[in-house]
């Protein structure tokens, strides 16, 4: 059985794909910080408990709704001021570096790789006290960009030495 091999132009459209994906999901957090920033708690409790009244009355047992209710409704004031201060830098950096490396500075591979891999350490630091499903699934996709991250920066530098030559 021969070894299933990607080429690099699908490397790089994966790689193009998840960092896409990835300043997505910044801008999301960016706004999510500010809302959770400046929403009292009783408004963030009362819009997800509408958000999700139709999916808890259809399944009242449905784990990830219970799961978002139970945890919007267990934010104290502090952790809601911690959520917002983190979830608006997180995106804030990787916004900055995520244009960086769709504009191919080489700079900015080995900065995101440190970045995103101490943000997975943070992670799996959250996630062993939380063992929430939605870090997990964070703390995945950082690993996976990192990897793909790893493998760009390579080939970006192999080509700049081919290059000089």
């Amino acid at each position: 059985m021969e070894p299933i091999l990607i080429k690099e132009k699908e490397y790089l459209n994966l790689f193009k794909i998840s960092i896409f994906l990835k300043g997505i999901n910044a801008v999301a957090e960016m706004v999510g910080g500010i809302l959770v920033w400046f929403i009292s708690k009783a408004f963030l409790v009362t819009f997800i408990l509408n958000l999700f009244q139709n999916e808890l009355s259809d399944d009242p047992k449905d784990y990830v709704a219970n799961f978002i209710v139970n945890s919007a409704a267990s934010l104290s004031v502090s952790s809601q001021y911690f959520l917002g201060a983190y979830l608006f830098l997180h995106g804030i950096i990787k916004i900055f570096l995520i244009i960086n490396l769709f504009r191919k500075k080489i700079w900015a591979y080995p900065v995101s790789i440190v970045i995103f891999s101490l943000f997975i350490f943070y992670e799996l630091y959250r996630l062993y006290f939380s063992h929430s499903v939605w870090i997990l699934g964070l703390t995945l996709f950082d690993m996976l960009i990192v990897l793909l991250a790893m493998h760009e920066y390579g080939v970006l530098k192999k080509k700049l030495k081919n290059h000089k030559k």
